[in-house]
């Protein structure tokens, strides 16, 4: 009999069957957080949207949002960005997904490595890394004159342009990495075989490869989609006035005009769009998409997805035809692999080099950023060091995320096991409540929580901040642990039960220590999400009590300066050496 993990379906560890309040013990601490930190606070703030003055219509403040043409504007802006962005992410993702999921297992973990470093790396240092990048004195101007290309320098800041550059690159490795679970899964024999049978290889692509690869790219597509229309970061950085999304109006009525009502219904309506979607989604594509794991068979979807099959069928017999017009130098096929693999080294080195441009910028003599940099001098780190607010936002932001990831941990653990023993509609349930604040825009979340802390008192609390920063992250500790265990050979745990070990026992000496890995990169997860958040702190903390990120924030809105770029090399190198560190001790385990 073969030593290979088998994905039992449940744990067992006497054979016996667990009892229903076992199980939801398990369950209970994730439930008592998510219930009065996200279902009520976000239930009641959006129910505030109805709240409006004597003698008003309950639907008054959809009415003024309607009727009000800069808003239909920018609901029209956030769409169109946002449908951009999830197109132009699927189609760069696609192809890194593709090699490294095919790539040798020598190399796979550098890939992996480059894929992960962005990932985990702050998305606001990158998206300052492009604001020195694509200004006026900035390096791609600079080299576009040296060569001749152009005459003076490029307006490439403040566009659409640059808000999809922008957005697109924070959004690839997060599609990436949705992705690659389902390219891993199929069977890589599979289009050989369809060659040998005389299929070309962009026939067996289309009509194999990619009709089994479609649940993962729908699954990206739609969370880029989600994630995107939540977005006020990048398009207030890289945007103009023109680029402006809806959450940037949301943030100005609560914190400028107070007026929680208004801001309620825009909520409401970005909630009613992000229902629409997954509706659609289901109509066309079929929500069992998301959790189909591939690999197998060709499983029948929606009406989207018949069509889809005719239209990768077309294509592949139409790229066939004009290859056999056409051949390719290298071989059956090498051309199309040496394409895709350097179109993902190209992919890569974008994703990872522009924050490079930081550290030189940070260490220049002028008080204005200009590039090339004059000078060297660390002036600016110093001046990091002297600023009693820079240091305590950056240990509160550490302290903050180090609580998270406790916290994730303490209740993630127990219900990643609660999740494996319950089915159907429970266990359905237990991950659409998990899952939530991941898919639902995190603008309504903080804003939310905001109303919520306002009337008890939590507001600009580092308790405050875990808790927020909690609900936030919690769905990525559990995704990543539940896959590890979905993988856990569970006959190991039988074996010590039948031994006469206490289900205690199994846990602490045999499950916990064999899943140890899994546990620290979930910890690590959690903990870069805790620590990149802005979101949350932006409502709940102020002042003295602020967070790193939100003090970057409000600098950069200020403008970008030597002293930012200075903390944004500083942020990503504690950050880098955390994730490091957290990889290297699961690799010793």
């Amino acid at each position: 009999m073969s030593d290979r993990a088998q994905p039992a379906p449940k744990p067992r560890a006497s054979g016996a069957r667990r009892p229903a309040l076992r199980t939801l013990a398990l369950a209970a601490p994730v439930i008592l957080l998510l219930l009065p930190f996200f279902v009520y606070p976000t239930v009641s703030f959006l129910l505030r949207a109805f709240d409006t003055p004597e003698g008003q219509p309950w639907y008054a403040n959809f009415e003024r949002f309607f009727t009000a043409s800069a808003y239909g504007r920018v609901l029209a802006e956030t769409l169109i960005i946002s449908a951009w962005v999830t197109l132009a992410t699927v189609l760069v993702a696609y192809p890194v997904a593709y090699v490294l999921a095919r790539a040798p297992r020598r190399s796979k973990s550098w890939w992996a490595l480059f894929i992960l470093l962005p990932f985990w790396s702050s998305f606001l240092v990158r998206t300052f890394a492009l604001v020195l990048i694509l200004g006026r004195n900035g390096p791609l101007n600079d080299a576009a004159m040296a060569i001749g290309l152009v005459d003076s320098p490029m307006s490439l800041l403040f566009s659409r342009g640059a808000v999809l550059v922008g957005m697109t690159s924070v959004m690839t490795p997060f599609a990436v990495l949705t992705m690659i679970g389902v390219f891993e899964r199929i069977d890589r024999v599979l289009t050989p075989a369809a060659e040998t049978l005389g299929a070309r290889p962009s026939q067996a692509f289309f009509r194999i490869y990619l009709p089994l690869s479609m649940p993962g790219v729908t699954a990206a597509a739609l969370l880029v989609f989600v994630t995107s229309i939540g977005f006020f970061i990048t398009p207030a950085l890289l945007g103009s006035r023109y680029e402006t999304m809806i959450a940037q109006p949301i943030i100005q009525q609560v914190l400028d005009l107070g007026n929680w009502s208004f801001a309620a219904s825009m909520c409401v309506i970005l909630f009613v769009i992000t229902i629409a979607v997954f509706v659609l989604y289901d109509r066309l594509v079929g929500i069992s998409s998301l959790v189909q794991q591939g690999g197998g068979q060709r499983r029948r979807g929606g009406i989207g997805a018949r069509l889809a099959t005719r239209v990768f069928d077309t294509l592949g017999d139409g790229f066939a035809a004009l290859g056999r017009l056409l051949p390719l130098r290298g071989g059956k096929g090498r051309g199309g692999a040496r394409a895709v693999a350097g179109f993902s080294v190209f992919v890569l080195l974008v994703l990872n080099v522009p924050v490079l441009f930081l550290l030189p910028v940070s260490v220049t003599e002028s008080a204005f950023v200009s590039w090339p940099p004059s000078g060297f001098t660390l002036q600016w780190y110093a001046q990091f060091f002297d600023m009693p607010i820079w240091l305590q936002g950056t240990t509160r932001s550490f302290l903050v995320a180090f609580g998270t990831s406790l916290l994730c941990f303490l209740i993630g653990v127990p219900a990643a096991f609660a999740m494996l023993r319950l089915s159907g509609r429970k266990a359905a349930a237990l991950m659409v409540l998990i899952v939530s604040p991941m898919v639902l825009p995190k603008i309504v979340i903080a804003v939310g929580l905001f109303y919520l802390y306002a009337r008890i008192g939590l507001v600009g609390t580092e308790i405050g901040l875990v808790l927020g920063h909690t609900v936030v992250a919690l769905p990525y500790f559990f995704i990543s642990l539940v896959a590890v265990l979905k993988s856990y050979n569970w006959r190991l745990d039988d074996a010590a039960a039948s031994l006469g070990a206490s289900p205690w026992k199994v846990r602490r000496h045999i499950t916990l220590p064999l899943i140890s890995t899994g546990l620290i990169s979930s910890a690590i997860f959690a903990f870069v999400v805790s620590l990149d958040e802005l979101n949350i702190a932006l409502f709940t903390s102020g002042g003295l009590a602020s967070t790193l990120p939100k003090l970057m924030w409000e600098s950069a809105t200020v403008g970008f300066t030597p002293l930012l770029a200075a903390v944004s090399t500083m942020f990503l190198l504690f950050l880098t050496v955390v994730v490091l560190s957290g990889l290297y001790l699961g690799r010793r385990r």
